[in-house]
């Protein structure tokens, strides 16, 4: 499968640069979608378009279990710094977290897989807007799920590039790998007044820095310390003049979690926090914005991938991955049905810097793509004839 990927290796550089110079953000990626769906087409996949907003589907296959690969589309408001031939020509957009690359190597994956009979379905979802969500407070991967894309599907794989591992090497693992979400959004409200005359009013930027040290305190004195959490105050704003005391202050943040009772904890000591401004003669209003849930990654299915990667690279270039504190939406598609995620390396070999993911210089090896690709086909081979014995 390996020696098959590289020998597309030219046309996967093509479609990832292509993809890479007319970068989209999330629900706007109509071009990126036509050159997906119309490259489907012409490997004789059936298509839908317009699949939770501006996603496509690819299937491969029709009776018999049902695996998807998935790959996000969307980009992000950075303008880019890199000096390449493909370097983005949308002021202000670029592809800085890896979609192109992930495309790319999902529509090698089903160019692999055409050629081989495959007892049972090959579902490709090109998920739109993984970064950012609708006027709804929805993601992709919702409204992927919302339109049906999930429905059948027995197991789902997808990979996301690495800037921090090199070429040839990849990363996974079964259990939690990426954290629940939620933001938070506190306003403390006082009462204005002079600044010359504080007894006069209630002080909610004094009564505000209680309730920082307070939040500060949640993952170090409230939580079980063996528990990951992070409380983050991201955005403090309040006043106007420096003789005026405001009427209120408010806080913005995010919690992170890895698990469920831990998540409702966090929130419940947030609320807790914030009641010091009652003690202080305020007040607050709260408002949790649910977002993504943890990403757990199925056993089989890691233990699948792990198994396609130490055949494919050696079983020295196969690595546990440790959780993290980021999200991905892709939590939402493996509660649908057992998933997993794994890391891909995109380091050049010998290369010393890294180039971080949502920086204006991220780039990736391309000696990557065909790699990625032919991990996503196996992957899915091998399931499905596991599947059917």
């Amino acid at each position: 499968m390996l020696k098959r990927a590289h020998a597309i290796a030219d046309e996967l550089v093509r479609l990832r640069r292509a993809i890479h110079r007319r970068p989209e953000l999330g629900f706007e990626e109509f071009k990126t979608a036509q050159l997906v769906a119309q490259t489907l087409e012409s490997l004789g996949l059936e298509v839908d378009t317009g699949v939770g907003k501006t996603g496509v589907i690819g299937y491969l296959g029709q009776d018999g279990p049902t695996v998807a690969i998935r790959a996000d589309m969307d980009a992000l408001p950075i303008q880019e710094q890199n000096d390449v031939s493909y370097a983005s020509q949308i002021p202000g957009v670029m592809h800085a977290c890896g979609h192109d690359g992930h495309t790319a190597m999902a529509l090698g994956a089903a160019m692999l897989l055409r050629e081989m009979e495959s007892p049972g379905q090959v579902r490709f979802l090109f998920q739109p807007s993984e970064e950012r969500c609708d006027e709804e407070g929805k993601s992709g991967a919702a409204r992927l799920v919302e339109d049906g894309a999930m429905r059948g599907v027995d197991a789902i794989v997808a990979l996301h590039v690495e800037p921090r591992l090199e070429t040839g090497q990849i990363k996974v693992a079964a259990g939690p790998i990426c954290a629940a979400a939620d933001a938070f959004h506190a306003v403390i409200l006082g009462k204005g007044c002079h600044g010359a005359f504080p007894h006069l009013g209630v002080d909610p930027i004094f009564i505000g820095a209680q309730v920082i040290c307070a939040i500060q305190g949640i993952v170090a004195r409230q939580l079980d310390p063996t528990q990951p959490a992070v409380v983050t105050i991201g955005s403090i704003h309040g006043g106007t003049a420096g003789n005026v005391i405001p009427s209120e202050v408010v806080l913005k943040g995010t919690i992170r979690s890895l698990d469920e009772d831990v998540r409702r904890e966090a929130r419940h000591e947030l609320k807790r926090a914030l009641g010091i401004s009652r003690a202080m003669g305020g007040d607050f209003r709260l408002e949790i914005g649910e977002g993504y849930p943890v990403l757990v990654n199925d056993e089989q299915v890691a233990q699948l991938i792990r198994e396609v990667g130490s055949d494919l690279l050696g079983a020295d270039s196969v690595h546990i991955e440790e959780p993290e504190m980021g999200a991905e939406d892709f939590s939402l598609l493996a509660s649908e049905a057992p998933g997993a995620m794994f890391s891909l390396g995109v380091k050049h070999k010998g290369r010393t810097d890294v180039r971080p993911l949502h920086s204006p210089d991220f780039d990736i090896d391309e000696g990557s793509l065909p790699i990625g690709a032919a991990i996503l086909a196996e992957t899915a081979r091998r399931y499905l004839l596991e599947k059917n014995g």
